[in-house]
């Protein structure tokens, strides 16, 4: 496949960096995304997601977590407009010729590349759950993209449906906030001294607030980043999109050198690598 080209809103003199979408795609769907099954598992738990679930993914990337609620007998429609590469993989684990219990079991999964309202599904009853599993945190913006994404999703929810926010722990519980300075510091290097924002205590209840849903309660969740070694580390790393923007102010080279020196102090005597990192979860409910 022809590596798509990936624009950066920075001043670049260079020319702008390839990548390989599909090959990123990959190492997300087999490195980084089982990163956050801690975070799906608690609030599936905690919400008791089950046969009667109707479950509307947002951003759901390469499926990992609709596949969770669909074991458990949920139907889930998944909405991603950033990622065809993800998507194209959620499609092969939810379609019933990829995963035999889905066509055993009746489960009904749908994907839409699109916006939440192009997953509005006429006709049937409204979702009873909607997920926004990207935690928010770490880039410029993400808390307002969250906001435009949960405003267009909550008319095709029911009154009163909870609706669960992610975001990063306290940098001071996350260790892989260090490995991330790394790509604030060479995308600005001027301003990104200080790596990504501090997360603060109530940026999750202010993005619902904001798309008009009231809080209703929160929880913490222990999610460490293990790798099998230094190279899995630096390609699941990679495939979060958090490097991008330093991949195009200096070269994919420069990146790779200083994430790995960056991921060093984590590397175990076997040759493992292993950040301890805490999550915190938002469960809010729609008007």
């Amino acid at each position: 496949m022809t590596p798509t080209l990936v624009r950066q809103h920075l001043p670049h003199a260079g020319p702008v960096p390839r990548v390989d979408l599909a090959a990123r795609a990959r190492d997300w769907s087999e490195i980084q995304e089982r990163m956050l099954v801690p975070l799906y598992e608690a609030a599936y738990e905690r919400l008791e997601v089950g046969p009667g679930t109707r479950l509307l993914g947002l951003g759901c990337g390469s499926g990992l977590a609709l596949l969770m609620a669909a074991s458990r007998g949920a139907s889930v429609t998944g909405v991603d407009p950033s990622s065809p590469e993800r998507l194209a993989l959620a499609r092969r684990r939810l379609l019933p010729a990829a995963w035999d219990t889905h066509a055993r079991t009746g489960t009904r999964a749908r994907l839409v590349a699109g916006s939440p309202k192009d997953a509005a599904d006429a006709g049937t009853a409204p979702y009873n759950l909607v997920t926004a599993f990207e935690p928010i945190g770490c880039l410029a913006g993400d808390s307002d993209g969250l906001v435009r994404l949960l405003t267009a999703a909550t008319p095709s929810a029911g009154r009163g449906t909870p609706v669960v926010l992610a975001g990063w722990g306290p940098p001071e519980r996350c260790a892989t906030s260090s490995v991330l300075r790394v790509a604030a510091r060479l995308a600005d290097p001027l301003r990104g001294t200080d790596g990504p924002r501090r997360t603060r205590r109530d940026d999750l209840e202010e993005v619902a607030q904001r798309a008009g849903l009231r809080p209703d309660g929160s929880g913490r969740v222990a999610c460490p980043f293990g790798y099998a070694d230094m190279d899995s580390a630096v390609r699941g790393l990679l495939s979060t999109g958090l490097f991008d923007a330093a991949v195009a102010a200096t070269d994919q080279a420069q990146v790779d050198k200083e994430l790995t020196e960056a991921l060093h102090p984590y590397r175990r005597a076997d040759g493992t690598v292993w950040m301890p990192n805490v999550f915190r979860y938002l469960i809010a409910r729609t008007p």
